[in-house]
């Protein structure tokens, strides 16, 4: 799991990269929640998610955004994020030139940095929306969202409570040409204590059942 450093727009970008399996190998991206509260790069959901991609087969990053770790840069309240976030994707796209399918995860603010990255790129298959916080950020940009994903949180979440989650997801399931699927992880916290085992491995049997309908021509 080799550290690198790439140019983001505020300077240098601090990451950690798995390469793929194959040459063609499939990208992913794992972005960590809220930086002024203790988000980053080695979150434990970030942390598992990175590994659930990298045992697959996929070239896999995650990083810090700017003014975490050794990033350049002071936070942005998420304008700033998410410049960074599409300046990890293209570094890891350019790295994996040959690269079939690109997949974005993100845990928290993670996930509406990483839900508004989606919105850009044309190309991600599909995405991994961990407790988005819908009640602290607007989500109302994913119109339409552009590709099928799934949004897992917990019952017991009390900074991303599960009614507010529930707005976003009925708003999702209402568009035609994607299926937005939700796991609800009973007894789960918004950090998913003692429960963050379930929860990668619901991710884990999503990711493997989306990729497989991919291969068999089952779009997005």
């Amino acid at each position: 799991m080799p550290e690198v450093i790439f140019n983001g727009p505020e300077g240098r970008i601090e990451g950690r990269y798995q390469p793929g399996k194959e040459p063609n190998a499939p990208v992913a991206i794992v972005l960590h929640p809220h930086p002024q509260f203790g988000g980053t790069m080695n979150n434990q959901i970030v942390y598992n998610l990175f590994y659930m991609f990298a045992e697959r087969g996929f070239a896999v990053l995650r990083f810090n955004s700017r003014g975490v770790g050794r990033s350049q840069g002071v936070f942005d309240h998420g304008i700033g994020e998410l410049s960074d976030a599409a300046a990890a994707l293209d570094w890891l796209q350019m790295v994996n030139r040959e690269s079939r399918g690109c997949w974005i995860a993100g845990f928290s603010f993670g996930a509406w940095i990483g839900m508004q990255l989606l919105m850009r790129r044309p190309e991600v298959e599909g995405f991994i929306s961990v407790a988005p916080p819908e009640n602290l950020y607007d989500f109302s940009f994913l119109a339409p969202c552009p590709s099928s994903g799934l949004i897992i949180h917990g019952d017991k979440d009390r900074v991303a409570p599960p009614q507010s989650v529930q707005k976003l997801v009925d708003k999702l399931k209402t568009q035609k040409g994607i299926t937005i699927e939700q796991q609800i992880v009973d007894g789960a916290n918004h950090f998913f204590e003692g429960k963050v085992d379930d929860l990668t491995e619901r991710c884990a049997d999503y990711l493997d059942r989306r990729r497989a309908e991919i291969a068999a021509g089952g779009g997005r």
